[in-house]
């Protein structure tokens, strides 16, 4: 069974940042875009702090999932499945897509 779509953080005037870790262990800050439960998985949408046009759009973002690890402790990681990640990427774009007309002049 799968969860309901849960939007968070799209277009309510505050912005939730997230830091993350790169490859080579530099922080990296992003905007919380968006959130999304499937099977019980959280799934959350960022983009690169600052990154969002002015009118709040954007081009690209990112998708990583919820999981705890070894401790407990909740981590984001990439989604490895290609078909997990086509199936959370679709609700994304469905959802973006509606919030924003990027066809628009």
């Amino acid at each position: 069974m799968t969860d309901k779509n849960i939007p968070i953080g799209i277009d309510d005037g505050e912005v939730e940042i997230v830091t993350l870790l790169d490859e080579n262990d530099n922080e990296v800050r992003f905007e919380l875009i968006g959130g999304y439960v499937d099977k019980g998985v959280q799934y959350f949408a960022l983009i690169p702090e600052g990154s969002a046009d002015p009118d709040g759009g954007f081009e690209e973002y990112i998708i990583l999932k919820s999981v705890k690890d070894a401790d407990g402790n909740e981590e984001l990681v990439d989604i490895e499945d290609d078909a997990e990640f086509e199936r959370i990427a679709g609700v994304f774009d469905d959802a973006f897509s509606a919030e924003y007309d990027y066809d628009a002049e």
